[in-house]
């Protein structure tokens, strides 16, 4: 009897095709946006992650996010190596700033000044260059993405596509010379904007005169110490707000869906997919068993159990709903492995997201299998055989 209800099936291609590619165009919905959404999301803590020395945070206690930046006197990194239990603290500048390009333009970009002396908070992964070769007079390392974006240098020929920026290149910061000793690969923020590495004392410089420059103070918990415990001794003994790593990123996250509008917006395109999914496939699917009932009512008539009828529509249900799916996934799987290595924003999946996304899909299918049964079952047999 299942090899007739696959037949029933695949034999009404119109209506197969349609509500595959209905509950394909809703699978896509579901994992696109909720995809893209997270990787927004990842772009919130991106300077957080690619600072991966410290384990601790310390800032001004008005501080909401990362970017919200509230300065401090340099004094505070002293009172800072202080407290009980910090193995080492150094400074560390995040400012924002704007870029001279040769042909005039300006462009804002992220400034990041590290410990002169450890260049603790440094990227970790170079693709030119050395960290190292911060130390050299007036230097500077730009992440891939600003390299080869904005801060590309303009093409000679109008028109023509922007010359990345490459090791000995120079820009100019605030009016002031800067060179690149290297490229990195840096998280991208949520701004995105491009990205400068420099020294402590040299984004000083670069940066506005101002009475406050310190950003913030990243620490180091003593072995055998808690972070978590310093970092409240921190608060305690300071006055400032200690914070370890992943507290940080936490607070980050509660700030952005708090106070914007983004979870509100990506979820509802996905309820939009779900509803459009299942009116879709329950229309059709529902057509398909009503052009379907003499065989149904053959069945019965026949004196086939209704559990097994039920099993039939469940059955197509489950492999329309399995196809269209699998191409769903398929196909957005394949545009995130195409933008997986882009400098622009990418698009996240993960199981948990799949599984979601499935399981809606499940139930998209189940609630029009279900409408179908309830049909199939009030079907008299007799009525194939009037007219």
């Amino acid at each position: 009897m299942f090899r007739v209800a696959l037949k029933m099936l695949f034999g009404d291609r119109g209506k197969y095709l349609g509500i595959v590619i209905g509950i394909a165009l809703a699978s896509v919905l579901m994992i696109n946006q909720p995809g893209i959404m997270i990787s927004i999301l990842k772009t919130v803590n991106g300077l957080i992650n690619d600072v991966s020395g410290p384990d601790l945070w310390v800032m001004d206690p008005m501080v909401k996010n990362v970017d919200d930046v509230k300065p401090m006197q340099d004094t505070q990194l002293y009172r800072v190596r202080g407290v009980k239990g910090v193995a080492w603290a150094v400074p560390f500048y995040k400012g924002s700033t704007k870029v001279r390009m040769s042909n005039g333009e300006t462009v804002q970009s992220v400034m990041v000044g590290l410990d002169d002396a450890t260049l603790i908070g440094g990227p970790t992964e170079m693709l030119q260059g050395r960290l190292a070769d911060l130390r050299e007079p007036d230097g500077i390392i730009v992440d891939k993405a600003g390299a080869e974006g904005r801060l590309a240098k303009p093409s000679p020929q109008p028109g023509g596509k922007p010359i990345p920026l490459k090791v000995g290149d120079t820009l100019e910061i605030n009016d002031q010379r800067a060179v690149v000793v290297g490229i990195a690969r840096a998280t991208q923020t949520f701004a995105s904007q491009p990205t400068i590495y420099t020294t402590y004392g040299r984004a000083k410089s670069y940066a506005l005169s101002e009475r406050k420059m310190l950003s913030y103070v990243l620490a180091k918990a003593q072995a055998g110490e808690s972070p978590e415990v310093v970092a409240r001794r921190i608060t305690h003994d300071t006055g400032l707000r200690g914070l370890t790593s992943e507290e940080f990123k936490q607070k980050n996250l509660d700030y952005m869906i708090h106070n914007t509008s983004i979870i509100v917006n990506f979820g509802f395109v996905v309820l939009i997919g779900f509803i459009v999914g299942a009116a879709v496939t329950g229309q059709i699917f529902y057509n398909f068993t009503l052009d379907n009932l003499r065989h149904f009512g053959v069945f019965k008539a026949m004196g086939t159990p209704d559990s097994v009828l039920r099993r039939m529509i469940l059955l197509q249900a489950l492999v329309v709903g399995f196809i269209g799916f699998g191409l769903g996934a398929g196909i957005t799987g394949t545009f995130a492995a195409m933008k997986a290595n882009s400098t622009d924003l990418s698009m996240t999946l993960n199981w948990q997201l799949l599984s979601a996304s499935g399981a809606a899909v499940l139930l998209i299918v189940l609630m029009a299998a279900l409408i179908s049964i309830r049909k199939v079952m009030k079907l008299e047999p007799a009525i194939v055989f009037k007219g």
